[in-house]
């Protein structure tokens, strides 16, 4: 089989990752964690999650219907490193939900008319707007961390960007937007772990593409971009919500409860719309640069 990337992803495996997490991916069963800090040593049982998960996705209809009656707007931005289980945490929010209350934002590189515009121009007409869901598949972060990373924004651009961006989200939630911030994170075993399995399975080959083999050499860098972030744009008016996703399963429930048991919608059940596994999410302090 012919693999993406000339197999870039296994030569890196190979001939450039750090023993000891070579031979944590080599030694490891199928559902055993790999990140050693994790507060679990293996993924949750499927029984449990479908349970867990059907129960959330009544709440997530629930929410729906609130946010259509009472012509609310929210706002979820999901951020994280590579493969640390955006796409399909998104794809729990929206599998029950109508496509025309709830929609997915996921943008490309900026074309050159949008070069030339207030970098935030192209964000904001993507904003929800009465009685709607929308959730950002990657957001203006990207200048905070991936741009500044493969230097695709000036020092001077990043800068700016940091300096706007807390007035930009303290004017969303000041004008009733219900903004929440979500990052997944993910260690580097289970990071590669991960893209190892995409490159071979050519049903998941499409999710990889030249920036993600590029990054692999990049964690130190993406490391120090990520403290950054959240050191300059986790404010009172909008949180940080970190996420620990070496397991997906516990990720995704935790990523719906948090939305779920922050949001007041009528008849919400507490019980099941509680908070989420502290152990694995909460704010900025759940984020360890060993990860």
């Amino acid at each position: 089989m012919t693999l993406p990337f000339d197999g870039a992803i296994s030569k890196f495996f190979n001939e450039d990752i750090p023993e000891n997490v070579q031979n944590a991916i080599r030694n490891a069963g199928k559902n055993d964690i790999l990140a050693a800090t994790y507060p679990y040593e293996r993924r949750m049982k499927r029984a449990a999650y479908d349970e867990t998960m059907e129960r959330l996705q009544v709440e997530l209809v629930k929410l729906q219907a609130w946010v259509h009656s009472e012509g609310k707007r929210v706002a979820i931005v999901f951020e994280g490193r590579d493969a640390a289980g955006k796409g399909g945490t998104i794809k729990r929010f929206r599998e029950n939900l109508n496509p025309r209350i709830c929609k997915t934002v996921a943008l490309s590189k900026p074309t050159e008319e949008e070069r030339g515009q207030w970098y935030f121009q192209r964000y904001i007409k993507e904003l929800p707007t009465e009685g709607q869901i929308t959730l950002f598949d990657r957001s203006w972060y990207n200048r905070g961390v991936v741009e500044h990373v493969f230097g695709f924004c000036s020092v001077k651009e990043r800068e700016l960007f940091f300096k706007q961006v807390t007035d930009f989200e303290r004017m969303l939630v000041e004008d009733d937007v219900i903004l929440i911030k979500l990052w997944l994170n993910v260690g580097r075993a289970e990071q590669l772990r991960r893209m190892l399995q995409r490159e071979g399975d050519k049903l998941k080959q499409w999710k990889l593409s030249g920036i993600d083999v590029k990054g692999l050499h990049k964690w130190d860098a993406y490391t120090q971009a990520i403290a950054e972030t959240f050191e300059k744009s986790d404010h009172k008016d909008a949180r940080w919500t970190v996420i620990r996703s070496d397991d997906k399963r516990r990720a995704r429930i935790a990523a719906l409860k948090r939305v779920l048991n922050t949001i007041q919608y009528k008849t919400k059940n507490d019980r099941v719309a509680d908070r989420p596994d502290a152990q694995i999410c909460g704010g900025v302090d759940k984020w360890s640069v060993s990860d």
